[in-house]
């Protein structure tokens, strides 16, 4: 195998939602009050629902543009490429980049719908939310069939209504949701907690796929308001550590033995030592904390039961037997700040024959794993010859993928950009939740 002859899926990139999501996709009853986007005086695009205004901060789609412009300013639609929000440029620039297909994340409603749900009126936010849901299902990922894997939002704020809304989308072809990587922190009960149940077993009935993206529980990881960003942006991905041991020794994986997790942009490296820690913990106190894996270990459970996600992980491949090639899957990250577009074959390819990965392993890592998780099968609507990489780039030659100045530019800080600073340059429903940790 060379670079050219594999197969790219990748299970966690984004959107940044176009003008036109609901149109069309409310009753009357809701259509005055859906999320609406406007121009500020500043000259940025953001979308304003419930009084509560949602930038589109820099940092979420930077792709085809110079370092020297990334930031966290609120921008407008003039100043982020095209492929973040038009879907025929989205494919595009995914042939360009040699990737067949592509989960895409929310931006302005969070990553797991926090705006909607937060919703006063909880029938708008329940109506709001599955015309979001037919909008990703219709008009983004049902444009191009076999091209995306579908990915819905769930109404967390009654676990009933999850459960609904993971059927009604089973039934339209989509087997991934994302939730909460902590929901005590979006102020629900914990994932230890029964209050789940309905929407457990609806996911383990239709084989949904329960993704959990860092910055998914409304925070992003600080160590103090005066660290500099670079702390925050080095521990992010490393954070879904809490999510996997929560739901590792937590009831629901004995409860609902066929729920899986993906541990989305969260990186793989860091999973060896937990995996020898979580058994060592097992063997060492199982007697008198109570816990019983039966006739198995820990990580023998992680490896069943959770996705592992990486953009560009030298040493997570390397020690790819201890994690669970079975586990692994790749991705882009398009179009964020860490993303690997246009070189993400590139990329991946250098990791991957560094480890000595042979092709088999390859394969399962770059598709056929996400294939076989999400029920995805993008080959009844294209041969694997034209899904290479190669095929791929050749149907783009007209996609000019240099970087283009878009956004204003920013004088070098004089001393390193802490967290206390960005907070200072920019406002997001994200980040001020930040202000109340300081």
């Amino acid at each position: 195998m060379n670079l050219e002859d594999m197969i790219l899926i990748s299970v966690d990139d984004h959107v940044v939602e176009p003008p036109d999501v609901f149109e069309g996709r409310l009753s009357k009853a809701f259509q005055d009050d859906a999320p609406k986007l406007v121009t500020k005086p500043d000259g940025s695009d953001q979308w304003v629902f419930e009084g509560v205004d949602i930038p589109n901060v820099g940092l979420n789609a930077v792709s085809g543009r110079p370092p020297e412009e990334y930031g966290v300013e609120p921008t407008s639609f003039a100043e982020i490429r095209e492929g973040a929000y038009d879907v025929d440029r989205r494919i595009d620039d995914m042939n360009a980049n040699g990737v067949l297909a592509s989960m895409n994340f929310p931006s302005f409603p969070q990553f797991c719908g926090q705006m909607f749900n937060n919703a006063q009126d909880k029938d708008l936010g329940l109506a709001v939310l599955r015309a979001y849901n037919d909008w990703h299902l219709e008009g983004w990922a049902g444009a191009f069939p076999g091209r995306f894997l579908p990915l819905g939002l769930v109404p967390y704020f009654d676990p009933e209504a999850m459960a609904a809304e993971v059927r009604r989308l089973a039934a339209a072809g989509c087997f991934a949701v994302t939730w909460s990587e902590n929901p005590e922190k979006l102020g629900h009960p914990s994932f230890h907690n029964r209050h789940w149940d309905p929407f457990w077993a609806a996911c383990e009935e239709t084989g949904t796929v329960v993704c959990l993206h860092i910055g998914s529980s409304s925070q992003v990881v600080i160590t103090s308001m005066e660290a500099s960003i670079n702390t925050m942006l080095t521990l992010q991905p490393i954070n879904l550590v809490h999510a996997a041991a929560d739901l590792l020794w937590s009831p629901v994986l004995d409860r609902f033995p066929k729920v899986r997790f993906a541990l989305s942009e969260g990186g793989i490296g860091w999973i060896p030592y937990f995996l020898e820690r979580a058994d060592y913990v097992y063997r060492n106190h199982r007697v008198w904390t109570g816990s019983d894996f039966g006739d198995q270990l820990p990580s023998d459970r992680f490896r069943e039961r959770f996705l592992t996600c990486f953009i560009e992980d030298a040493h997570g491949l390397a020690n790819r037997e201890q994690i669970g090639v079975s586990t692994m899957c790749w991705e882009a990250d398009y179009p964020h700040s860490d993303s690997t577009w246009p070189r993400s074959p590139e990329s991946v390819w250098a990791g991957l024959t560094a480890a000595g990965v042979p092709a088999d392993e390859i394969d399962a890592i770059t598709h056929s794993n996400a294939m076989r998780a999400f029920s995805f099968d993008p080959f009844v609507h294209r041969s694997r010859e034209r899904c290479t990489v190669g095929a791929l780039r050749a149907e783009a030659r007209h996609v000019d993928t240099s970087p283009v100045p878009r956004f204003r530019r920013h004088e070098a800080p004089s001393e390193p950009l802490t967290l206390l600073s960005l907070l200072e340059r920019a406002s997001h429903p994200l980040l001020d939740a930040q202000k109340g940790q300081g």
